[in-house]
Order: C-alpha cells, then structure tokens, then sequence
C-alpha cells in the first residue's frame, strides 16, 4: 500500500478505498484562515452544534491584517468570540501564516487536517493527510467529524540524489508544474519517494507541498523519517513522531522520476505557475520589486538563507525588497542571531508574520513593474497591480536578485549551509487556547457581517441568459478577485457581489442583477486556484443556479455542489464554441446524474450536459446545497 492510502485506511469509516469511490473519513484537525473564517463560523453556528468533534481546531488570523476600517477588526473579533465559544484555538494577528504556524506547532504524521485555504497541504510535508476544502466542509468536519471525498488516484513523484548548485525545494516544485501543469494533478494525491527524500528537510517538504495546490492536486504527501523526528524535536514535539512511509512495492496510478542531481534554479513567468523555465532563460531582466516570504517559503532556513547572502552587501538602488516571515517563533529568532539586523543593514522591509503581498494585501508593485515572488501563485492582478508582471522564484534567486537588480542565476554565488537551531521559540502570548464549549457567549457580529445565501430546491426546468462565457484555467481570484480593497469585504457578500468578474466583465453585477441570475459557461479547469467558496456564494447570491464548463477545478466544484449550484459538463467539448454570451438556454434536468439536455434559442440546437458526482452530492444538490441537505439528515 502506498502512503496516502495507508493513512486514509486508519480513517476510513465508510466506503472502500478505490480510486473513483465516495468514502467517509475521520478528520482530526481542522485550520480556518480569516477570509474564508467569517463563512465557516457562521456556517459552523447554522449547524446548530454543543460541541467540536475534532481533536483540535485553529482559528487563524494572518490575510485581513491590514485594518483600514473597521471591517477586518470586527472578523477578527466575530472569530475569537466564536472560538472561545466553540472551545477553538485563536491565533492572534501577528502571529504567523497559518501553513506554517500549524506545521510548527499541530501538524502530526498520519493525521488528517481540513483546512479552509487551498495551501493546507503544506502539512503533507510531515505526513499528513492534508487537504483545502470550502469553508462548508471545514465546518461539518467540526460539527461532525467526518468529511466526504471522492477517492484520489496516486502520483508517485520519485526522488533521487540531492539538490546542487543553489537549486531548492521551490525548484524541485517548479519542476514537477512544468512537466504536469496546473490540472495535472486533479483527482490525484502526489506522493514523493525516493532516496532523495532523505536529503530534503521538512520545511523543503513542506514548500513542495504547498505548491501542489496549484497542480490541482487533493494534497501532497512525504514520508515521516528522521527528518521529521528532528523537526519535531526542535519544536519540543517529539511526543509526535511516528514513523510512516510506504510498502517497498507500493501501488501508483502515474509515476515522475527526478533526479535532483541536475535540477537547476527555475523561474515561473507570468501568468501562471506552471509557465516554468530554467533561470537561464530569462535572466538580466530588470526588476522592480522582490518580495520573500508566504506560506510557501517563509520558514526559518528560507529566511536564513536570504540573510547570509544579503549580509555585508546591499540590495540595488532601484529595487524594493520586502520580507514576511513565516511566524513570529520565526521572527524572534531572526532577532536573536542578528539576522533582522542583516537584512534592515541590506536595505529590506520587515513585514509583519502575514500573508500580505502574496493575496495582495498592500506592497502593490508599481504599474508595469516586474516582481519577483517567492510566492506560489502569479495570476495576473493578484499583486494588486493589474499590469505587473510577477515571477515566482526561490528564496536563493530571490535574493543574488535583489543584490543584482536584474533576474540572477543564484549558481553563480557561494551560499553558506544553514544550521537549523536546536530548539524553535515558541512565543505562547500569540494564541488562546479555548478548550471547551461556552453556551453562554454571545458572538460578535459587526455591521459588515451579513448571512450567507441559501438556495431553494433544485430547479428542473430553467430558462436563462449567458450572463458570461470565459476560457480555460479561470481562477477564483477571477471570479471574487483578492485586492486589499475586496478582502475585508469577504464577510458581506451582497456588497462582495458588486465586484463579481470586475476584471473580466466590468458590467457582469448588473447584467446579473437585471436578469436575475442566468448560465456561466466556461473552459477546462474552471475555477483553480484558492478555495474561498465566495467563488460560489457570491454567483449565488447573483441567481445562478447553474455553471456549464468542460472541466471544473476539484475545490471549486465541491463548492458549488455545497452551495446548490449544478456544476454541468458537456457530453461533448466541442458545444462550448457553439454558445455566445447573450444567447438564451432552456435546461431540461430528468435526473440530475443523466438524461439533461440545453437548448440554446438563437440556433435550436440541443446540447447533452451530465453532472458527475456522488449520489449524496445528488441529493445535495436536490436539497439546494448542503447546509440544507445536514439540516434534513
């Protein structure tokens, strides 16, 4: 047995464990992030619940730290209130991003963990079964324990020999989008062997992981070997540690062999992570910004590694170097060795432990600028700068970069081996540790907050306009986008609304709004990227009941499902050229699984759509999603 089927089997309450198959498994931990956390308690409180049924829950505060007004400081405290509640960890603001935070403090090998960020898979990187999910699966999985899934597939990813000449684990990732792409994971766990694996650590896991979101992947996982015990021990969690790998003839599905001998440093041009070349292609471009940090590449021998190349020297006139730790353990460390004071006497700006430029939450680049980004996503306008460019490259490249001023091959300088410290700061002031349920505490609710749509029964028989028609790999950023303007407004979604599609169809709120609701029809992969279910209240709330693609992203079709919404395929791809926007279309469901037909008014032709699914996710979506559909059971 593979790795990934070995710890779903310890988990597994219903159904078998067969690569296609519906099952039930058991979550042991849940993490919710603020954007997506608003959602999920109010979810959470709709369930009607007295208490968690997971062994540990955390609430985390690290996107919506920046407080222009009040609406990001009312979340804040709607999420604690809930917490103390609920009986939830609280992690304050300040703290750290809450990928890394948890892989220091709660992730434990051969544990599930559901979280509410598409990046949750960091965890894997310490043999964990680690998945991001819609903020409705988060909840049901604290109010009930479980989560259902459709069993994945497994790609081994097999490692062999060591990382040379400056190339990293963000290379060895960038690698793997280069040679699967952005879809090349759906429906698959990746899971990473070899004796290669030896040689990389837990944080190098850990950002391998991270970017398995953006394979489409249901998450990544690493064995738990001596690397991991020596994480664990340094973060005084040794009690952790069990050791976990897969049989020696272990079953995969698909197979990629690495050598990491001859990997070389790699660079993603805009706009997508898997447009990936090797340094050496696009270097001596000038750059205006770099910023070092994120969930992705913020642990402490990343940071490390960027103040022994910065110290002594300074980073070019022209360029704005930006740094954002993984945690504030991190930053205390830092401060202890003399590493912040490297890094200010180099010219950076110390951020605060967030998230910040990666989801676009300040640090815009100037217009037309090129930044480089040790980030894991550069869909255009993420940035907040709609006609940047952004690169994403590894902490090493990143900084030779900054010194340089132009794209550098980082294996032209000598970097020094890190010396991880023997035990991590664990600074304990930073989180509240609610353990037990409080029927007495009243939740905060500010003006900002409102109710979450819920749909009626499912329609059988609509008619409707093609309020929009959009091309493969739209991401959610497209549909709700993530600036510093529209974070803080993710717990309002009649005002979040107003900005569905913006960047793509400036009048799509009203075109909605006059027609009351109508078709979306879109490419392959529609809607990959972030797992924010906004993505799907929001075209809820606008009236649509129905998204006609030729493939969905895996997060985002649960989403809808959860919300009510029929994610359609067509029979056959080529009648997605056949539709305009505008044109009008009469659906006709027999049962929702087979037998459903559109025809479009302005040809007379008739189209075949199916909706692939679970019968429960049927009866989901006869119910109108699936708060209604818990409610009824």
């Amino acid at each position: 047995m593979n790795l990934a089927y070995k710890i779903l089997d310890t988990h597994l309450l219903e159904g078998q464990l067969k690569a296609g198959e519906e099952v039930l498994i058991k979550i042991d931990q849940t993490l919710t992030q603020d954007t997506t956390g608003t959602m999920v308690y109010l979810q959470l409180e709709a369930l009607d619940i007295t208490s968690l049924k997971t062994d540990l829950s955390v609430a985390y505060i690290d996107h919506n730290t920046l407080q222009l007004g009040f609406e990001n400081a009312d979340d804040h405290e709607f999420i604690r209130s809930i917490a103390e509640k609920y009986g939830i960890i609280y992690s304050k603001p300040g703290n750290g991003i809450c990928h890394q935070v948890h892989l220091e403090q709660y992730s434990k090998p051969g544990c599930t963990l559901l979280g509410s960020d598409s990046h949750t898979p960091t965890s894997g990187g310490m043999a964990a079964i680690a998945i991001g999910s819609g903020g409705l699966d988060v909840a049901v999985a604290m109010a009930k324990g479980y989560y259902f899934m459709k069993v994945p597939k497994v790609y081994n990813v097999h490692l062999t020999g060591s990382l040379q000449n400056n190339a990293s684990a963000k290379d060895v990732i960038l690698t793997v989008l280069k040679k699967l792409t952005v879809s090349g994971g759906v429906g698959h766990i990746i899971e990473y062997t070899g004796d290669g694996v030896s040689s990389l650590s837990t944080t190098d896991r850990a950002t391998i992981c991270n970017m398995g979101a953006e394979l489409g992947a249901t998450t990544s996982v690493f064995p738990s070997d001596e690397r991991t015990q020596e994480f664990l021990r340094q973060q005084g969690r040794e009690c952790d540690y069990i050791p976990l790998s897969a049989d020696q003839d272990a079953l995969y599905d698909n197979r990629l062999a690495i050598d990491l001998n001859t990997l070389k440093p790699m660079v993603a041009k805009p706009h997508s992570p898997d447009n990936v070349v090797e340094i050496t292609d696009v270097e001596g471009l000038k750059v205006n910004q770099i910023a070092i940090g994120s969930c992705t590449n913020s642990s402490y021998s990343d940071l490390m590694k960027v103040a022994k190349i910065l110290d002594g020297k300074h980073i070019a006139p022209e360029v704005s170097l930006l740094i954002s730790p993984g945690s504030n353990n991190i930053v205390s460390m830092l401060n202890e060795n003399g590493a912040i004071n490297s890094l200010i006497q180099a010219g950076a700006r110390i951020l605060e432990p967030a998230c910040g430029p990666c989801i676009g939450m300040g640090q815009a680049p100037i217009s037309n600028g090129i930044s480089l980004r040790t980030f894991n996503r550069n869909f255009k306008g993420r940035c907040g700068t709609t006609s940047a460019d952004v690169y994403l490259v590894s902490p090493e490249t990143a900084a030779v970069s900054a010194i340089t001023g132009i794209l550098t091959d980082p294996t032209l300088f000598k970097i020094d081996t890190i010396k991880e410290p023997k035990r991590y700061h664990k600074l304990e002031h930073f989180t509240i540790e609610y353990s037990e349920f409080n029927h007495m505490i009243v939740p905060f609710k500010g003006p900002n907050i409102k109710d979450f749509p819920l749909k009626n029964e499912l329609n059988l028989n609509y008619k409707g306009q093609t309020l929009l028609k959009v091309g493969d790999n739209i991401s959610t950023d497209a549909i709700v986008p993530s600036t510093s303007k529209l974070l803080p407004l993710r717990s309002n979604i009649p005002e979040l609304a107003k900005h569905c599609f913006i960047n793509t169809k400036e009048t799509f709120y009203d075109i909605a709004i006059a027609s009351k609701g109508g078709f979306i029809i879109g490419g392959e992969n529609y809607g990959q990227g972030s797992s924010r279910e906004h993505a799907a209240l929001v075209p809820l709330y606008l009236g649509i009941e129905f998204v006609i693609a030729k493939s969905f992203a895996r997060i985002h079709k649960r989403n809808l499902i959860n919300s009510g919404i029929v994610p359609f395929t067509f029979k056959n791809p080529e009648d997605y050229n056949d539709i305009n926007e505008n044109d009008v279309l009469d659906l006709k469901i027999t049962t929702v699984d087979k037998n459903s037909t559109v025809t479009n008014n302005r040809t007379l032709k008739t189209y075949d759509v199916e909706f692939t699914g679970s019968s429960r996710d049927i009866e989901i979506l006869k119910a109108g999603g699936y708060i209604n559909y818990e409610k009824s059971n």
